[in-house]
């Protein structure tokens, strides 16, 4: 069993420990399904089709990060602003739903993890690595 002190070794190092992924976790399945379209009566979000990435949670698990893309990143702003006027009544809705002693403040933001790697794959098939890949293989 790990000591206290590599505990906090790797939570200074940035790391997440094993309890804040699995309330992370559970949190982005309950969004999930609190985000279904029909679901929740603001207009914005109403017919919205949007997935949860991912949810981070301070080491002290009251503050969670809800990352979001609506589906093909139409109205991106104005969902993420939906998302940020609801954020109380999802929390109130969550509490319900997942069994914690405290449910964290929930914040919302825009997932820009695709775009990063669509730009990683453009610069991939970009001529230039290709031919510095073509070079590495001649030699």
């Amino acid at each position: 069993m790990p000591r206290q002190d590599e505990y906090d070794a790797s939570s200074r190092a940035g790391e997440p420990r094993q309890r804040q992924l699995r309330v992370g976790e559970e949190l982005r399945h309950a969004l999930a399904q609190l985000l279904r379209p029909g679901e929740l009566r603001d207009p914005a979000l109403h017919d919205a089709n949007v997935t949860v990435t991912e949810v981070q949670l301070s080491p002290d698990l009251r503050n969670a990060t809800a990352f979001v893309m609506p589906l093909a990143g139409a109205n991106a702003p104005d969902i993420v602003a939906a998302l940020k006027r609801s954020a109380p009544y999802l929390k109130g809705r969550i509490a319900r739903a997942v069994r914690l002693r405290r449910v964290p403040n929930l914040t919302f933001a825009l997932d820009n993890a695709f775009d990063r790697a669509e730009r990683i794959a453009a610069v991939l098939r970009s001529e230039a690595v290709e031919r510095d890949l073509q070079g590495k293989n001649d030699g």
